[in-house]
């Protein structure tokens, strides 16, 4: 797909990979819309910001009709980057953490996916992302209700790439392993640093997966730092 006049929404673009994916779109020509219920410090006539709790229908609704409004019923790519992760022996886990875990990085993407995809079948053209993790890979000691979260995520993926294949809409699933952001924030143990993965890095590995011609799908994209606790002594 070349990005030149593109419209995108991203959510999740306060900071890390979102924000860094929405610079990236914007250098390469997109129009952006992004979601969030905090706004970053990007400043460029392309790019639109709409307060949006991913966690509501009624919110994503109303961001997408006003996306819709301003673009004349045309959408070309959304990227699924809102998340957040509590981590912590599972009998510990307050009810409301695992809930909003759930609501934020599962509910949240069905919800976009459901905005966006009538006007992408009605073109014949679109490319979803959703970014999982390498949690949604392998099971992780204290990383049960985030994990669970972002297998659903794996698993939405999948069918729906298959589901939507024939309407010339691609879906691919992005497997990030530890990124230098302020993901960590709700886990007082790990604190980023430079031997993790960078959030323009991430991004970048995005916009190559946009920009690959349109019979060229990647399904799913994993990819990890190469010494994630940095060289060995």
């Amino acid at each position: 797909m070349n990005l030149q006049n593109k419209i995108a929404v991203v959510t999740g673009v306060s900071k890390g990979i979102g924000k860094a994916v929405c610079e990236q779109l914007l250098a390469n020509g997109a129009t952006v819309f992004g979601l969030g219920r905090n706004n970053n410090d990007i400043s460029n006539s392309n790019y639109t910001f709409i307060n949006c709790d991913v966690r509501s229908f009624d919110s994503v609704q109303n961001a997408f009709n006003t996306i819709f409004t301003k673009t004349k019923q045309t959408i070309d790519i959304l990227i699924n980057n809102a998340g957040l992760g509590y981590f912590g022996f599972l009998e510990d886990m307050p009810i409301e953490q695992f809930h909003e875990m759930q609501e934020t990085n599962l509910n949240g993407i069905f919800y976009c996916c459901k905005m966006a995809l009538p006007k992408m079948k009605e073109k014949e053209i679109g490319h979803i992302i959703n970014i999982a993790s390498t949690a949604a890979l392998e099971g992780m000691a204290q990383v049960v209700g985030y994990s669970a979260s972002k297998w659903a995520v794996k698993g939405f993926s999948e069918s729906l790439f298959r589901e939507v294949r024939d309407f010339k809409i691609k879906v691919t699933c992005i497997y990030p392993g530890a990124v230098k952001t302020d993901f960590f924030r709700n886990s007082p143990g790990v604190k980023p640093h430079d031997y993790m993965l960078m959030p323009e890095d991430v991004a970048a590995n995005l916009i190559f997966a946009l920009q690959m011609p349109d019979n060229f799908h990647t399904v799913n994209l994993e990819i990890r730092p190469l010494q994630p606790k940095g060289p060995k002594k």
